[in-house]
């Protein structure tokens, strides 16, 4: 078993370091996940504007897709539904692969951080012992560990997601009709200047 490392001068980056090989293949599952969030939209757009009104595309990847599926309304719809269950399949291993990988970095983390924790209480005197509560060292070990391998599962690789979605979003937006994207950003300065207040606040109030 490894030495507990000191507590007291113990850091995120010290903790994440012995995981890095499961944060990146994490991070590889993000992107797929972020990928296959921005692909779902894409099978029903092909039912919309190929199947359903049969109107000339002359985009790369329709024209591609009907030289080898061909313009048949039915051909292009039996793609439409593979293309919904590989999009969902893509998602769900990804999904997967992020939760079990984020679940025990987590894990082996919250060990390595009580273990270390432990080690440090054991060094203290006894006269910190008597003059701290019981209950604010067993809430340091046990509640506070807790809220740190939250934001390891849920946290870290979750804003990931989202920002790779909303980036990628936008990007598409972009793509397909720049005025509109704008028009449809005009409000996100407000937002976030409103935002941003309110985050400072329930900063300094949970502080």
């Amino acid at each position: 078993m490894a030495k507990p490392r000191d507590a007291k001068h113990l850091t995120i980056r010290e903790l994440l370091k012995p995981h890095t090989g499961a944060l990146l293949l994490g991070f590889l599952a993000v992107a797929g996940e972020g990928a296959a969030n921005l692909l779902e939209p894409w099978p029903l757009k092909i039912v919309l504007d190929d199947v359903l009104r049969s109107r000339q595309t002359h985009a790369t990847v329709m024209q591609w897709i009907e030289h080898y599926v061909g313009s048949d309304r039915m051909a292009m719809l039996k793609f439409a539904c593979l293309a919904v269950l590989a999009i969902a399949l893509l998602d769900a291993i990804c999904s997967y692969g992020e939760k079990y990988l984020t679940t025990s970095v987590g894990q082996w983390i919250g060990y390595d951080l009580r273990q270390a924790i432990y080690s440090h209480i054991q060094k203290l005197s006894l006269a910190f012992h008597d003059e701290k509560r019981t209950g604010d060292l067993i809430s340091r070990v046990t509640s506070d560990i807790d809220a740190i391998q939250s934001f390891i599962t849920q946290g870290l690789l979750g804003v990931l997601i989202n920002a790779i979605t909303l980036i990628g979003m936008v990007a598409i937006m972009f793509y397909l009709n720049w005025r509109f994207t704008l028009i449809a950003l005009s409000v996100a300065p407000f937002l976030f200047a409103l935002v941003y207040t309110y985050t400072r606040r329930i900063k300094k109030a949970s502080r």
